[in-house]
C-alpha cells in the first residue's frame, strides 16, 4: 500500500473537529488563549503527532561538483544569498521532513516544503522573541503545513510565515528570496555550490510518497471554496504577495514583464507529485521572479486552492481576456 493511501485511511478515522482541550496534554507550554484562528476546526490532524515528520537542523552539506545521489530533474530549493554560496536544499529530502533549520553566514534560515500545498518558502528565523527554531506539528490548515517554534511553542501558518496560535501570534516572519529549479540547473549555474548532503534517517528518499496527487481534483482535508475563473484546485500558480500568476500563462509566455516584475520560465523540472520515483514526474518547469533591478524577489508556486483560501480577496492575474 502506498504511504499516501495509508495516511488518507488515517485521515479519514480522524475527527472532524478539534480544539485546545484534546490537544494541551501535547502542547502543554502553547498559549491556546492568543490565537487569529476564527473557528479551532479550521485545524485539523495530518496524522502524524508533535514532530512524527522530523524537521532537520545544522545539515551537512557537499559540493555540487561532487554530489552523485540526485537525478538531473529533479527539483531543489536555491538559497542563495548575496556574498554566500547558494545551496540547494532537495525536495526528495524536503519531502520527508519538511523544514531544515540552517545558517548561512550571519542569517538563521528555515527552508520549508509543504507538499499537499506544494509551497516552498524560506524566511529568516529571526523574530522579537529573538532566534527561532521550527518544528513540524502534525497539523493542517486550509491542507497547509502547521509549523511551531521551539523557542514559544507558537504555531505558525508555512504559507503565509505567520503565526497564528501562542504567544507570538500576529508576528509575521521575513520571507527570503528563494525559488525552486532542477538539480540540473542549479549545478549549471552554481558549479561551486553546495547541495544538503543526505540526512541520517530511514527514509525513501527519491521517492514521492504522493503519487498522483497533484492530479487530483481537490486536495486532501481541504473543504474550502475551490479557486475562481474555472482553475483547477490543484494547478500551480506564482505567487508575489496577494498576486498569484498561472504557470501555465508564464511557461507559454516564457518570459513576461507585468507590475513591475519580470518572470522566466525554464523547462527542466520534473513535479515532485507525480510519479513515485521522483525524478521521472512530469515537465512543470522552473520559475525565476526579479524586480526592474534585477534582484530576485521571494515568490511562492503553490497550488491554486491554497492561495484562494489565504488570500481570498487576492488578485488573480490572468491577462488579457
Amino acid at each position: 500500500m502506498r504511504i499516501f493511501s495509508l495516511l488518507l485511511a488515517i485521515w479519514l478515522a480522524l475527527p472532524a473537529l478539534a480544539g485546545p482541550e484534546i490537544w494541551r496534554h501535547e502542547w502543554p507550554d502553547t498559549d491556546f488563549d492568543k490565537t487569529s484562528v476564527a473557528h479551532w476546526g479550521e485545524i485539523l490532524s495530518g496524522g502524524p503527532p508533535k514532530d512524527g515528520i522530523p524537521a532537520l537542523s545544522d545539515p551537512a552539506f557537499v559540493s555540487a561538483a561532487t554530489a552523485e545521489d540526485l537525478e538531473g530533474r529533479e527539483p531543489v530549493i536555491t538559497v542563495a544569498l548575496p556574498g554566500e554560496v547558494a545551496r540547494a536544499y532537495p525536495l526528495r529530502y524536503l519531502m520527508w521532513h519538511e523544514i531544515v533549520n540552517d545558517q548561512i553566514g550571519t542569517v538563521p534560515v528555515a527552508v520549508t516544503f509543504c507538499p499537499l500545498c506544494n509551497s516552498g518558502l524560506t524566511f529568516d528565523r529571526r523574530s522579537p522573541a529573538g532566534e527561532l527554531e521550527f518544528g513540524v506539528t502534525g497539523k493542517l490548515r486550509n491542507s497547509d503545513m502547521v509549523m511551531y517554534d521551539r523557542q514559544t511553542q507558537s504555531w505558525w501558518q508555512q504559507a503565509q510565515g505567520l503565526a497564528i496560535v501562542g504567544r507570538l501570534t500576529g508576528t509575521e516572519l521575513q520571507t527570503l528570496p528563494s525559488w525552486m529549479e532542477s538539480w540540473d540547473q542549479f549545478r549549471a549555474r552554481a558549479p561551486q555550490g553546495l547541495v544538503m548532503a543526505e540526512p541520517a534517517f530511514r527514509r525513501a528518499y527519491g521517492r514521492n510518497p504522493y503519487v498522483n496527487y497533484d492530479s487530483a481534483r481537490r486536495p486532501f482535508l481541504y473543504d474550502g471554496e475551490a479557486p475562481p475563473h474555472g482553475i483547477p484546485a490543484l494547478a500551480r500558480v506564482v505567487r508575489v504577495g496577494a498576486r498569484a500568476w498561472p504557470l501555465t500563462r508564464l511557461a507559454a509566455a516564457g518570459a513576461l514583464e507585468e507590475a513591475g516584475l519580470r518572470f522566466e520560465w525554464r523547462e527542466g523540472q520534473a513535479s515532485a507529485l507525480d510519479t513515485a520515483r521522483i525524478g521521472d514526474g512530469r515537465e512543470v518547469g522552473s520559475i525565476r521572479v526579479r524586480d526592474g533591478q534585477g534582484r530576485d524577489i521571494a515568490h511562492d508556486v503553490m497550488f491554486a486552492f491554497a492561495f484562494h483560501a489565504f488570500w481570498p480577496q487576492g488578485e488573480w492575474m490572468l491577462g488579457a481576456e
